[in-house]
């Protein structure tokens, strides 16, 4: 197995074990005696001021707004790598994972609308069900083991990272809120900078990191979600560079080599703390048939394998792509399956879409988990009985 590819699922294999902990962790902190103290430290306000510039949030948002436009600055990394020279550099490694990817986000969406069509803003959440949690994906998969070949984990990694890409686009345009013209213009300016330092291979690190930060406030104070900045900013980064002594060395590797640890074990789990603390006080069952997690938990569970496998069967059909070597139909569905972990992904579209408002009493994160806990385990379950093609 190609040696990045070994550290990648080793890595998020390693996340998704511990996304599990601090979302036990968090459940019940939430629903114990210790519920004021977790409450009063997910709203500890936290403040930057320069002169008249300033950011005040609650840590809740500096997590969602400001870590998580690093998890995105990642994602805009690997996405850049892949495309240019890695799984998804040709027609022929993008077509399977391509066509799996935009069933696992249509299929889904069309089970949410189903349910919520004609309420406006419970309507908002649409792309709730649509994401896949690689790291509690690739988690699943080692406790596997050799049982599942390494043709299906370099599949859902290059799934996961078109479906990734998909979010990234379905947040610029769908949840985005009303627009200033200066911090607009100010971003622009910051991108232009940031383009032009590209163009003359300057390979500064800190330099782009600089420019960087301008770009996220100015994002930030735009209207435009600040996570969407550590993709722009990724996407400037420098593949392909050679330093002083002309030695070529790729600062976007670099960069996202030595991220990679802080945003699965820091980023990432600290996202899931102050996220999945889901209020189970007086929680009524009766509250998840209502249409909104109704049509999420169904959409994870339901909708990804339905639009993934659909999708890819379809593609596989008409001899579009081909079936994972070594793999057999059984083992591409439980894949397919495992997709419906929504988790991290989809609690920060559901940040987005409701506000982190409690009109609908946690109902729609307890969706998500349930959703991502049923996918996981029927997924990891197809997967063990399942039998590798005899090809």
């Amino acid at each position: 197995m190609n040696k990045m590819i070994s550290e990648f699922i080793k890595k998020e294999s390693s996340a998704g074990i511990l996304l599990i902990i601090v979302t036990i962790l968090a459940l019940i902190l939430q629903n114990s005696p210790l519920s004021n103290f977790y409450n009063s430290f997910l709203h500890t306000h936290v403040e930057i001021r320069f002169g008249d510039l300033q950011i005040a949030k609650p840590l809740l948002l500096w997590v969602n707004d400001g870590l998580m436009a690093i998890f995105f600055f990642l994602i805009g990394l690997e996405v850049k790598r892949e495309v240019l020279e890695g799984h998804l550099s040709s027609l022929g490694q993008i077509a399977l994972p391509g066509i799996a990817a935009l069933g696992g986000m249509i299929v889904p969406a069309l089970v949410f609308i189903l349910f919520n069509r004609g309420e406006p803003f419970a309507m908002n959440g649409w792309a709730i069900p649509t994401a896949t949690d690689i790291a509690f994906a690739l988690g699943i998969l080692s406790l596997l083991g050799n049982r599942v070949p390494v043709s299906l984990k370099i599949f859902l990694m290059a799934l996961a990272i078109i479906d990734d890409l998909g979010a990234i686009i379905i947040i610029a345009l769908f949840y985005t809120s009303d627009l200033s013209t200066v911090s607009i213009a100010i971003a622009s300016m910051a991108l232009a900078i940031l383009f032009v330092m590209n163009r003359m291979k300057v390979i500064k690190k800190s330099a782009y990191i600089l420019v960087g930060i301008i770009l996220w406030v100015s994002v930030l104070k735009s209207g435009v979600h600040a996570t969407l900045a550590g993709v722009a900013l990724a996407f400037m980064i420098p593949l392909h560079s050679k330093d002083r002594e002309g030695k070529a060395f790729s600062m976007a590797k670099e960069m996202e080599h030595d991220l990679h640890y802080w945003v699965a074990f820091l980023i990432l789990p600290l996202f899931a703390f102050v996220n999945a603390g889901v209020n189970l006080k007086g929680f009524q069952i009766e509250e998840l048939f209502k249409p909104v997690p109704m049509g999420i938990m169904l959409g994870l569970f339901i909708g990804k394998q339905i639009g993934v496998f659909g999708f890819s069967a379809l593609a596989i059909r008409m001899k579009i792509a081909k079936l994972p070597e070594g793999s057999s139909w059984l083992q591409l569905y439980g894949l397919s399956v495992l997709t419906g972990i929504g988790f991290t992904m989809s609690l920060f579209v559901d940040s987005l879409a409701y506000n982190d408002t409690e009109i609908y009493h946690y109902a729609d994160k307890l969706a998500i988990l349930l959703g991502s806990f049923l996918s996981g385990i029927v997924g990891y379950i197809i997967l063990k009985v399942a039998k590798p093609s005899l090809k």
